[in-house]
């Protein structure tokens, strides 16, 4: 029978680090796993079961006698991230460091595993990584041998480095850094996985069929959204029209074959009629209500008379595109000095991925412009009925957020992972996690 690792690990979140394992088909025991997040936990056990030792808060979990074989540790990140207040040590979470130190002094597992934000690198300008790489890798750093090692540093050999979601064929723009740590009477050669064409697009991640609840109303629209010419008067070359969408990206033939466009994606009519009833762009009429032959079907689409039209066989073309609210000052949109004016304006992301994303929702809203391109037949349905939805298709953009379930599949989670909680939990849940397929790259190059 196979061995079973032992692993344990602390700030756990939702269990990107379980994710990983169980897509490896690595047989683990789980000694522990710490979360302080109630709702947190409650996902975590929804989908892994209740660890047999699950303790709320790091300073308060006990240390195992027993080496691990992997210990996982993710401090908050908050504390050094770019979109916060930079604190770094000042802030309590940023010194949740040393309690994973102390772990490592005392447990001495054969493999640790950190991750944290991109901007821990240049907090405090530089000096806090500093002191990690130092406290860490009491033997060697990247492969170069540490001849004077600081006092308190563990016997360690230490690689680190930033990796990017998207260099993992994950359509997000996620930069983070790892620390991996070898114990010195281990194989210390570690080589960074290989990078890959990003060949998932944001449309693989997109759900067709998505709740009116998710969208913006046209009141917030018109709140956040700028018009492109008063920005280009301004010569900002911020602000964005929703005419720059009329025009649905195609294939393009070339040379070497045809280029697909990233966020371009070819529905059947019926489909595309039924997701925007969902949204409430054509008026769902149940029938039993409207007096209709027919009795109510949910996820179907009615006429205005409450009949059921046959499918159709018109196509049209979703143009998707990602884009961000961000607060820009209307006469320096580069200026970031703290209190100057600031109004809300929609940047759209072009390179083919999300933005990172985080627990703001607005980081991260989809665009979508629809658009009927061409008729195969229509086959009993009402050409009035079919005419009158290709006029509101034709005139009608929509923004929404991204749902939670395209949130967890951007963190490369699979389908089968579910939560228990509400909405606004999912979006916290999937922002602080990591994604699963850049920690299931790394932990498949340790030699276990």
């Amino acid at each position: 029978m196979e061995k079973k690792i032992k692993v344990g690990s602390d700030f756990s979140g939702v269990g990107a680090f379980n994710q990983a394992l169980i897509r490896l088909g690595i047989y683990y025991e789980e000694v522990f796993s710490c979360d302080m997040d109630k709702y947190a936990r409650q996902t975590f056990i929804h989908n892994y079961g209740e660890p047999a030792y699950y303790p709320k808060n790091v300073y308060d979990r006990e240390i195992p006698k027993e080496s691990l074989d992997i210990y996982m540790t993710s401090p908050p990140c908050q504390a050094f991230s770019l979109a916060g207040k930079r604190l770094g040590k000042a802030d309590k979470r940023g010194i949740l460091f040393f309690n994973s130190h102390e772990f490592i002094q005392e447990n001495k597992p054969r493999f640790f595993i950190f991750e944290n934000v991109k901007g821990l690198l240049s907090d405090s300008s530089g000096k806090t990584f500093s002191e990690w790489i130092n406290m860490l890798g009491g033997k060697s750093v990247n492969g170069n041998p540490v001849l004077f090692p600081y006092e308190d540093s563990v016997p360690y050999h230490i690689y680190w480095k930033v990796l990017n979601a998207k260099d993992f064929n994950i359509p997000q723009n996620r930069e983070r850094v790892f620390i991996i740590g070898i114990r010195d009477d281990q194989d210390n050669r570690f080589t960074w996985p290989m990078e890959m064409p990003l060949q998932k697009r944001l449309k693989d991640v997109l759900e067709l069929v998505v709740d009116k609840k998710y969208f913006l109303s046209e009141k917030m629209i018109k709140g956040y959204l700028v018009h492109k010419e008063r920005h280009e008067e301004k010569g900002n070359g911020f602000g964005f029209s929703l005419n720059d969408l009329n025009k649905p990206a195609r294939s393009i033939n070339t040379k070497e074959g045809t280029r697909h466009c990233d966020n371009y994606i070819k529905v059947k009519l019926a489909q595309t009629l039924e997701t925007s009833c969902n949204q409430g762009i054509v008026q769902l009429n149940p029938s039993l209500e409207s007096g209709g032959k027919q009795p109510y079907q949910q996820n179907r689409v009615y006429d205005a008379e409450g009949l059921i039209p046959a499918l159709c066989r018109e196509k049209a073309d979703l143009n998707i595109m990602i884009g961000a609210f961000r607060g820009r000052n209307p006469n320096n949109s580069s200026d970031r000095t703290r209190g100057i004016e600031t109004e809300q304006r929609l940047e759209i992301n072009t390179n083919g991925t999300s933005n990172t994303l985080t627990s703001v929702q607005k980081d991260n809203v989809v665009i979508v412009h629809n658009c009927i391109t061409e008729a195969i037949g229509r086959q009993g349905s009402s050409k009035e009925y079919i005419d009158s939805c290709k006029k509101v298709f034709e005139s009608t953009h929509q923004i929404r957020r991204l749902t939670p379930r395209e949130c967890f599949r951007l963190m490369d989670f699979p389908d089968s992972f579910t939560w228990p909680v509400s909405c606004s939990q999912a979006y916290k849940q999937a922002g602080n996690s990591i994604c699963v397929g850049v920690l299931a790259a790394i932990i498949s190059k340790l030699k276990l």
